[in-house]
């Protein structure tokens, strides 16, 4: 059953003169179409501008296309008397931690978002112990928020999303701005969110590395989907990916200099396992 459903989604931001009148629009989705399965682990790709952050906010009804329809459990993101349940199943995760925290201590934080929805304090103290156990934090619970590492700060994000019970969680550049250790601890609460509590990630990324490890990988370029498939299909496409501004994993780009050389080894490197696989079966 599709969670999210795009039909034929067009938006454009408005151009404004100087005086503040609308003089024009600039097209940033051209007739979308997308379908993402409830627990699902999707990644989307593509370099600056191509749109995917912009799509991003169409999943939980921050921004309303021009043209087309996005549905979320069926339900029409236009709808305004249908917004809170759209928010309710989807939740957003952004790049800047340190603009998502909003209270000094870190359960009180994640206790946010469930206290604006009038859940009586029993199950909001619930809520708060399952989210931080999730993302591995309850042992921070007490701790300032801000006087925490950047990945901490970006768990305890996801956790405030978590403690809203949604079925989605859509993360804009999560990592962007964290080191490679802050990064490898918010992938791995990523794809435990959606191994062992099966809920639906949308994961919008620039690493390669980190859409490797999705089960379904969507590319963009210049506001349209131009590759949709699982991740050894796509990065196989080396020269494709090149053209659009994009790299591959490393191994595959290893892969992909011996296979130049005339080896014959399969392009469907993603890991050093891979890869190890293929050596052995060179030289059997």
């Amino acid at each position: 059953m599709n969670i999210i459903e795009v039909k034929d989604l067009s938006f454009e931001y408005p151009v404004t003169d100087d005086e503040g009148n609308v003089i024009g629009g600039n097209k940033v989705l051209k007739n979308i179409n997308l379908k993402i399965q409830k627990g699902e682990f999707l990644a989307v790709l593509g370099h600056n501008g191509c749109g995917k952050s912009t799509l991003a906010k169409h999943f939980n009804g921050i921004l309303i296309g021009n043209s087309g329809k996005v549905y979320v459990n069926g339900i029409d993101t236009a709808d305004d008397d249908r917004i809170y349940d759209v928010r309710q199943t989807v939740g957003m995760v952004f790049q800047n931690p340190d603009n998502q925290l909003v209270a000094t201590i870190v359960e009180e934080d994640v206790a946010f978002a469930p206290e604006n929805l009038g859940i009586e304090p029993a199950e909001i103290r619930e809520r708060v112990d399952e989210a931080l156990n999730a993302v591995d934090m309850y042992k921070y619970r007490l701790h300032s928020a801000h006087q925490l590492s950047g990945g901490q700060k970006q768990r305890i994000a996801i956790a405030g999303v978590i403690a809203m019970r949604p079925q989605c969680i859509v993360l804009d550049e999560p990592t962007a701005m964290l080191d490679p250790k802050g990064r490898k601890s918010v992938m791995k609460t990523i794809k435990k969110l959606n191994s062992e509590f099966g809920i639906t990630i949308v994961l919008i990324t620039h690493y390669m590395d980190e859409a490797a490890q999705a089960e379904r990988v969507v590319v963009m370029d210049n506001g349209k989907i131009i590759m949709d498939d699982v991740p050894k299909k796509i990065f196989s496409q080396v020269d494709r990916l090149n053209e659009v501004g994009l790299d591959v994993p490393q191994v595959t780009q290893l892969a992909y200099g011996l296979k130049k050389e005339g080896i014959d080894i399969s392009l469907e490197v993603l890991t050093e396992e891979d890869m190890l696989g293929e050596i052995e079966r060179l030289i059997s």
